[in-house]
């Protein structure tokens, strides 16, 4: 039963962050027309249960006039809107204001601003605070997004009594943060890790939709093509059981998928999103149709 409909509206972006999970980047391609936007809202007017939309990307103000329409459309049937931002273009308060005015008179239900250590090294003078600042005098609903980069802990093992370290931090570690972030981290047995403690794979409530047509579960994980099929049927046919990927997935997590589908991996990894990360990039020339684009996996 699907509640949320989130568009990558691109994977271009202004920037080229360490954490990202869809290898987001200046150079990056996959961006919906204006005609593939409202193939989408022909479907999404089939899906009853639906009640938020959401724009982000990438960066969905590098494409602000598609963005803007996006919201419109969705306003006009009566959804809640969203949009995810690293604010680049709030350079000054009223510069900000000026590109939020046409979102606040169009009821933008939520905006998300990234405002940590990845996107600007001084929160003070940073974008994110000028259009924090033009969100809170246009009345608009707004909040922050603070990952952090990842750190080792220790906590109390209550059967040996000694500490054992974890990763913290916000950081998830697919797309970009594998490559960048993962280093010297603490590892876990891959077979401790049996389960997706992130996504509701078997009854998800949101998808992501790219460009390429792909409607992903979980980013990397497609449930169909809506431009092979209507959107609306893939959400409405979606099986867990079934789909080759998560079937394993919610029986017994990346471990499992590993064991299917024999594929060769390390003994150790971060956490379950790790392993299923690099379990998948194994597997995608496999189930192309089930996994991609490549670029999430940065294979392109």
């Amino acid at each position: 039963m699907l509640t949320g409909v989130h568009f990558l509206l691109s994977y271009k972006c202004d920037s080229e962050c360490d954490h990202c999970f869809v290898y987001s980047s200046p150079r990056a391609r996959g961006t919906f027309t204006l005609h593939q936007i409202e193939k989408v809202f022909s479907e999404l007017a089939r899906i009853k249960t639906l009640e938020r939309v959401y724009f982000e990307g990438g960066e969905p103000f590098l494409f602000y006039p598609l963005m803007l329409e996006g919201v419109r459309m969705a306003a006009e049937m009566g959804l809640k809107t969203g949009i995810v931002t690293n604010a680049y273009w709030a350079t000054s308060p009223s510069d900000a204001e000026l590109w939020l005015r046409p979102l606040h008179d169009l009821g933008l239900s939520d905006m998300s601003i990234s405002d940590d250590a990845f996107h600007s090294e001084d929160s003070d003078t940073a974008p994110a605070r000028n259009a924090m600042d033009a969100a809170i005098r246009l009345g608009m609903p707004s909040a922050s997004i603070c990952i952090d980069s990842p750190t080792v802990e220790v906590t109390p093992d209550r059967e040996q009594e000694i500490g054992e370290p974890v990763v913290g931090g916000s950081s998830m570690f697919r797309g970009r943060a594998v490559e960048k972030l993962a280093a010297g981290l603490p590892l876990r047995s891959w077979k401790e890790l049996t389960e997706c403690p992130y996504e509701d794979l078997r009854h998800p409530r949101r998808v992501h939709l790219d460009a390429y047509g792909n409607v992903h579960i979980c980013q990397g994980i497609s449930m169909g093509d809506m431009w092979e099929g209507p959107l609306s049927q893939i959400a409405q046919d979606y099986d867990a059981e079934s789909h080759p990927i998560c079937g394993p997935m919610v029986n017994g997590g990346p471990a499992l998928l590993a064991r299917e589908y024999r594929v060769q991996h390390e003994e150790g990894y971060i956490d379950a999103c790790h392993m299923c990360y690099l379990v998948r990039r194994g597997l995608l020339d496999r189930f192309p149709q089930y996994l991609g684009p490549r670029l999430v996996y940065g294979l392109e």
